[in-house]
């Protein structure tokens, strides 16, 4: 998923940063390759990295063993306990589906 930077918005958040003078010359380049000024380019590389960064962070990660009781769970879900049925009966009564 690559996230779009909106164009023609101006904004009044900045972010500065100092950096060494031949990552600039690296970054100078990229942008020119990308078709991009600068810091068109750097606002949208950071863009897509922090999405891939929460995409991989929201993915639940289970041990092999957590799986398969999860997955059991599903194949065979406990009966509902008391506190589920009168949070069910709630729901009916405040929510018409």
């Amino acid at each position: 998923m690559q996230a779009v930077v909106a164009k023609n918005k101006v904004s009044d958040d900045r972010i500065v940063s100092r950096i060494p003078r031949s990552n600039r010359i690296i970054i100078e380049k990229a942008a020119a390759v990308y078709g991009a000024s600068v810091n068109q380019f750097i606002v949208q590389t950071a863009l897509d990295r922090a999405t891939e960064i929460l995409q991989r962070e929201e993915v639940l990660k289970l041990s092999e063993k957590d799986a398969r009781i999860f997955l059991d769970a599903l194949d065979n879900p406990p009966p509902p306990n008391q506190k589920l049925v009168e949070a069910m009966r709630r729901h009916g009564r405040l929510v018409k589906c």
